[in-house]
């Protein structure tokens, strides 16, 4: 069976940056298990995955706008202090939901001075290009449950 939409797709994958760190993988124990056609992974990846068959191995280059985007210097933003109320001590590395004329975003401190905290709003991956090595284990019809939620029911 080949994967498509409204099919539950199990895949093994490594993650990697251009100097061939890994940035994220599967393990053995825990295979990727997604909803095909409904968003649920990187664009560029979901494309290179249809047609893909379990036993399938590839590997695949996703580019910044077919992954977590290009980086937008807008989203970085100097904010005073103050804006972090509340918190007793805020670091570089720390996430915090902004909320913002389109809906919250998630925010990244990158860097904190005595009166300004510098802040990125960007994808901690966006602008780079994404490399996979991937291995198809399964492929399933979606339940109908999967189907209505355009997702893969937990198990």
């Amino acid at each position: 069976m080949e994967i498509a939409a409204a099919r539950v797709a199990s895949i093994h994958y490594t993650l990697t940056d251009d100097t061939g760190r890994v940035i994220d993988q599967s393990t053995e124990s825990r295979p990727l298990r997604y909803f095909h056609g409904a968003g649920n992974i990187i664009p560029g990846l979901e494309k290179a995955l249809a047609g893909k068959q379990a036993g399938d191995a590839l590997k695949v280059d996703v580019a910044p706008e077919e992954g977590y985007g290009v980086r937008n210097e807008g989203l970085v933003q100097l904010l005073p202090r103050e804006a972090f109320k509340g918190v007793d001590k805020v670091e570089p590395g720390m996430q915090f939901e902004a909320r913002t004329e389109r809906g919250p975003l998630l925010v990244t401190v990158v860097e904190v001075g005595d009166d300004k905290v510098r802040i990125d709003g960007n994808h901690p991956l966006a602008g780079q290009t994404l490399h996979f090595d991937v291995r198809v284990l399964d492929v399933r019809d979606a339940t109908e449950g999967e189907k209505q939620a355009g997702r893969v029911d937990p198990a």
